[in-house]
């Protein structure tokens, strides 16, 4: 299937075309040493879909989006998620990141483990890649908040997704990322060992067994040259002036909670909102990172956003 707007370079199975954006650059660099999240020697089959079973997005997605459907991962890094999604499907995934290093070990795990339904790009997603219209779902999470320019990077993804289709956006959030803050902190005054006995994520990582994914962690949430911080009502108003029904959100701060994600629930008022993202502090994902997540849709109707 082809979605690209352009011919690009294929070189060892992956599409690529390099970016001149200083940035990405940085990101590259970033990344070449500690890929995230980094893979395990005995990793296979099994072990992601085990990993993406517990990922309650991912688990959504791989629910709604069963078959012959056309993803978009943007940001995927060592695209262990993009893995999961293809494995027993039919679906079509795309995994674009900026690193190549980070791709390399997808594709060497895709290629180890007979997944052949994911194609590979390395790009910027400042760059005007893919055909328009293209994917019933662009999923983007815990990536536009390394940019320049979050806004303008997810007005751009957005013309990739076909009228009907589903994005997910990840950001780390303004309020619930504060622990986190906190432990960078720390982190600088005393070092690694601090970490290991605050951050939740890092207490359930064997220290001998899991060096590398340590290190990847610790690199990703508390060394990044670039991070910016964002609300629930910043995107909600992205959508908006984008045409973007909201569906979802994880917290969800309207009445009707419901834990499938493609379900429309209420997006709630201003000081539910807050609320939600006050009291996610003392949450897991206040714990684990502060990133909050909100799905939309594509719509022509006004009167649903």
């Amino acid at each position: 299937m082809n979605y690209f707007k352009k011919e690009l370079d294929l070189i060892d199975g992956i599409y690529q075309k390099e970016s001149n954006i200083k940035t990405s650059k940085i990101i590259q660099s970033f990344y070449k040493s500690k890929p995230f999240p980094n893979f395990s020697n005995n990793d296979n089959k099994s072990t992601i879909l085990d990993i993406g079973d517990k990922n309650i997005i991912a688990k959504n997605i791989k629910n709604f989006f069963k078959f012959n459907k056309k993803i978009l991962e943007v940001g995927s890094g060592t695209s262990q998620l993009s893995n999961y999604l293809a494995i027993g499907t039919n679906n079509d995934v795309v995994a674009m990141d900026t690193t190549l290093d980070s791709l390399k070990l997808g594709k060497e795990f895709s290629e180890k483990n007979s997944i052949n339904n994911i194609t590979y790009v390395k790009a910027d997603l400042f760059e005007d890649i893919f055909l328009e219209n293209s994917f019933d779902l662009v999923w983007c999470s815990g990536v536009l908040h390394h940019t320049s320019d979050p806004y303008s990077g997810f007005k751009n993804i957005l013309r990739y997704l076909k009228k009907d289709g589903y994005i997910i956006i990840g950001l780390y959030n303004k309020i619930f990322r504060v622990r986190t803050i906190i432990r960078k902190y720390l982190f600088k005054l005393f070092g690694k060992k601090i970490l290991m006995y605050l951050d939740p994520h890092l207490k359930k990582l064997d220290n001998k067994e899991n060096k590398e994914k340590i290190d990847a962690w610790i690199n990703d949430q508390y060394q990044h040259p670039v991070e910016s911080l964002h609300t629930i009502d910043e995107v909600l108003d992205w959508f908006k002036k984008n045409k973007i029904e909201y569906i979802n959100s994880i917290p969800n701060f309207g009445k009707n909670y419901n834990p499938n994600l493609f379900d429309k629930v209420d997006r709630g008022d201003v000081v539910s909102r807050f609320l939600a993202q006050f009291f996610a502090i003392f949450s897991p994902l206040g714990g684990e990172g502060g990133l909050f997540i909100i799905v939309g849709k594509k719509s022509d109707s006004i009167n649903n956003l």
